[in-house]
């Protein structure tokens, strides 16, 4: 079969088609097989340009696959404009970008370096990109490949081993081994194409062996999740004053409290009135709060708020502080989260991983005095505070991980709070700046991911929805509709087990790193050779 991409049509044809594919694969309603053939297209487009090999053509490659990624990005994430069109424009371009740079390494890998450690490279480079997304400042890790099989989670069970770099390794493999059959017009087709095939099958018959034969151990413990649907754009942060929406939460979760109760989980920002550091236990929200569990011994009370420290002339201060008016005072705010309870002390986790260009100003050293153009999502502009460590929330047998909303979508750093104890895991979230568009629901989708690589029980509070429980196979139950108030019950097992996920986290990454530099050292070695 000899495929040629020789006009420029057609090679935009090939860029259009792999956007396609992968937007139709893409959560939370598409068809995730499509994802072994989406890179198909492009690296056809790619082996064109391999053939030629003529002056200038790289740079023409990565012109296409930037387009190719572009769209991609574009089709998957324009939700993202109706809480930031600056955001989305930032997201979509430099994703883009370095999604291009990492597939214009593997081709000049592949010029220097032949075909076996050309297409290696891909693998290794793509999924080092993958793990380095997750730690930087410009950390937008919401397109990674593995995050794909979501909404289809019965395919990859095997995730509690792998996480979700598993399926970007998977996804690759036989995209390449599919493009290698298409090239070989001289292949018994029949032969070949059972080599693609046992990759996918196999994947998928393990996946499915190891979800039917995974029994959740018995360790109760009740659970009410409020959804109080209050309008992040009108309401939340200018309508309703926070002791008003206390009051919408307490009303919703009054009902369904019983004494067997012992988690409420309440959306981020849920008071949205920032509190002091210091008023934190003589604020009238703790208080109110207080009141209402003190007839309920065993419950607990999880709830996101937004938390002011002050720092006073002369004393060290981070780097996310703002000058408190026009003294020399400067103070940090922080989007968290906290757990009252009839136990004298309140515990606190604080958002750590950041939107870029919504909660944080990307390298602050170098862009600080930029840091006025930081999109407003709540009153809050500029850089917020951050947790050094994810904080769990410990009471008896309960460890609840207080997941803020942008941190679910990291595998590794969920996986901080099961080593640090957690056996429950509660995603807050208010996914309302969105809109009703695809993005709260490839949000909720992802969740499913985090149950199964760390084998937890999930109580998910979303402020207008998606609310709901996913056990610890990733099935969604009690899902609440979009935009409207409501509240949801039930029993969750708890679960001390460390998954091989659990224990080490993105180790993938790590040898992919590893591997990845090794390969830079032949490719470097082969510049200097040919000098």
């Amino acid at each position: 079969m000899n495929i040629r991409i020789s006009s420029s049509a057609k090679k935009f044809q090939a860029c259009l088609l792999t956007s396609l594919l992968l937007l139709f694969a893409w959560p939370a309603n598409g068809i995730a097989p499509l994802l072994f053939i989406a890179f198909v297209p492009l690296l056809l487009l790619e082996n064109e340009v391999y053939r030629q090999k003529k002056l200038g053509n790289k740079a023409r490659l990565f012109g296409w696959s930037y387009l190719t990624f572009f769209l991609f990005n574009i089709f998957t994430t324009w939700w993202i404009y109706f809480a930031s069109p600056f955001g989305m424009l930032g997201a979509v371009f430099a994703n883009s970008l370095l999604m291009a740079f990492v597939f214009q390494l593997f081709h000049i890998t592949h010029l220097r370096l032949g075909d076996k450690m050309g297409y290696g490279s891909l693998i290794a480079f793509w999924m080092f990109f993958e793990f380095l997304h997750m730690d930087w400042d410009l950390s937008w890790p919401w397109l990674n490949l593995g995050n794909g099989f979501a909404a289809w989670a019965d395919m990859v069970q095997w995730y509690e081993y792998t996480g979700t770099q598993g399926g970007t390794l998977w996804i690759w493999m036989v995209n390449i081994l599919i493009f290698r059959i298409l090239l070989d017009p001289t292949s018994n087709l029949k032969k070949q194409i059972s080599k693609p095939l046992v990759f996918i099958i196999a994947p998928v018959l393990i996946s499915y062996f190891i979800k039917f034969s995974y029994t959740e151990k018995i360790n109760p413990v009740e659970v009410v999740v409020v959804q109080p649907n209050i309008d992040p754009y009108n309401e939340k942060f200018s309508g309703l004053s926070s002791d008003q929406q206390l009051e919408k939460i307490l009303g919703i979760a009054a009902p369904l409290v019983t004494r067997n109760t012992e988690l409420v989980v309440c959306p981020e920002t849920a008071l949205p009135d920032g509190i002091w550091l210091q008023d934190l236990y003589n604020h009238p929200n703790s208080l109110r709060i207080k009141s209402f569990i003190s007839s309920f011994p065993n419950l607990r009370f999880l709830v996101g708020f937004n938390e002011y420290e002050m720092y006073e002339p002369g004393m060290d201060r981070s780097l996310s502080s703002r000058r408190y008016g026009d003294t020399e005072a400067f103070y940090d705010v922080y989007n968290a989260a906290m757990q009252i309870s009839n136990d004298p002390a309140i515990q606190t986790h604080y958002k750590s991983k950041l939107v870029p260009g919504v909660e944080k100003m990307p390298f602050p050293v170098i862009f600080g005095k930029l840091e006025s153009f930081a999109i407003d999502l709540g009153g809050i502009t500029g850089s917020l505070g951050t947790s050094e460590h994810p904080q769990v929330f410990k009471r008896n047998n309960v460890i609840a991980a207080p997941i803020i909303c942008y941190e679910s979508i990291y595998g590794d750093y969920v996986s901080k709070y099961v080593r640090d104890g957690a056996n429950v895991l509660c995603i807050m979230t208010n996914d309302g700046w969105w809109d009703d568009t695809p993005g709260y629901r490839q949000h909720c989708q992802y969740g499913r991911l985090r149950a199964i690589e760390n084998r937890r029980s999930i109580a998910r509070s979303a402020n207008t929805g998606i609310s709901c429980f996913i056990n610890q196979t990733g099935e969604i139950s009690d899902a609440t509709k979009w935009w409207v108030p409501a509240g949801i019950k039930q029993t969750l097992n708890l679960n001390d087990h460390l998954t091989v996920y659990a224990a080490w986290g993105d180790y993938l990454g790590k040898i992919a790193g590893l591997i990845s530099v090794i390969i830079g050292l032949f490719l470097i070695k082969s510049f200097f050779r040919k000098k």
